[in-house]
């Protein structure tokens, strides 16, 4: 027997009329935060190292200190790290979403009964 489609809710929070942080920027930001780089991040992501630039620039423009900081390459190579104010956002982002995924729990499940097998 077939299962029953199961409605997730993906949370995307519009900062402005130009900015937005949804599960994919948090996303990526969470893979700088494992992987100290922006291109392996990307990578874990299947993304380009230019799209995982474009994302973090836009990030770092839309708040009041950058939420990731690089440093150039040489013989260590460069990397990346979330700065204090990126770990505040990607832990205040995770806790928004886990709320409103808890708060919306029943109604999903609700919706997930009216939907075709």
């Amino acid at each position: 027997m077939p299962r029953r489609p199961t409605p997730i809710l993906r949370f995307r929070l519009l900062l402005d009329t130009e900015h937005a942080i949804g599960p994919g920027k948090a996303d990526l930001l969470a893979a700088i935060a494992a992987t100290g780089s922006i291109a392996a991040a990307g990578r874990t992501m299947g993304m380009s190292y230019k799209r995982a630039w474009q994302l973090i620039d836009e990030l770092n423009r839309s708040f009041a200190a950058p939420l990731v900081a690089t440093s150039k390459g040489g013989k260590r190579g460069g990397g990346a790290v979330l700065t204090p104010m990126g770990e505040r956002v990607l832990a205040a982002y995770r806790a928004i979403d886990h709320k409103a995924q808890t708060a919306l729990a029943a109604e999903l499940k609700a919706l997930a009964r009216l939907l075709i097998r």
